[in-house]
């Protein structure tokens, strides 16, 4: 019989090593009160949020925890002890400890360490208040996301704002040119008159004399006049 319990209380500590090990973070609560059924819903709801929760025997709890991360979790080592040990979100855990509280206040969360630093009570309840990891998480993704779409916008707007910045300026000042060709073209506006059919391209234009009444040359006329003297 000596042998058997000496095997159990062997098996319990290597349980709680094997936990501590795993994790270390572990929160500390006193059961007095509460019945079979409610530590069973109570595990359920734990388990829900990230954590295992189990009864033990202080003794073997302080033994367990010596010299490891979590050996300030034997200052809440007092009364009917069950402990809550975290893979999870730790402020979860507290949270959902929280509300079971509330509909049974007979539980009592004492304690705990958060990566080997100790929480006490008011710790926990702090934590409790948290929005969960999933909800900080994605608060951060969109803190991030925000500014990286507004940078996006802008640079997508600059290069349209300076394009339609350009074109302005280009209208004002009469468009731009067409190239080195441009510079002794004729005025934007301007047609250059199209010789006649009957010109010889390129060739002066010779002014016609003025014809006299009667269809009679001018000069012819004069000539006549100066014969008659």
């Amino acid at each position: 019989m000596a042998s058997k319990v000496r095997t159990e209380k062997v098996a319990a500590v290597a349980d709680v090593r094997s936990r501590v090990a795993a994790t270390p973070t572990a929160v500390v609560t006193e059961y007095r009160g509460l019945t079979v059924a409610q530590i069973q819903e109570l595990r359920r709801q734990l388990r829900a949020a990230g954590a295992d929760y189990k009864v033990f025997k202080n003794t073997l709890v302080r033994r367990a925890v010596d010299g490891t991360a979590v050996e300030p979790l034997a200052a809440f080592l007092e009364g009917p002890t069950a402990i809550a040990f975290v893979s999870g979100d730790v402020s979860a855990v507290a949270k959902a400890l929280r509300d079971f509280a509330r509909g049974v206040p007979a539980l009592v969360v004492k304690g705990g360490v958060l990566n080997g630093q100790a929480l006490s009570g008011r710790d926990l309840a702090a934590l409790a208040d948290l929005p969960s990891r999933d909800v900080l998480l994605a608060r951060l993704a969109g803190l991030i996301a925000s500014p990286l779409t507004t940078m996006a916008g802008l640079l997508k707007a600059a290069p349209q704002g300076l394009a339609y910045g350009l074109a302005a300026l280009i209208d004002q000042r009469g468009g731009a040119p067409a190239g080195p060709a441009a510079e002794t073209a004729a005025p934007a506006g301007v047609e250059e008159a199209a010789p006649s059919a009957g010109d010889d391209a390129g060739a002066p234009a010779t002014p016609e004399a003025p014809v006299a009444e009667g269809g009679t040359d001018g000069a012819e006329a004069a000539a006549e006049g100066a014969s008659a003297e």
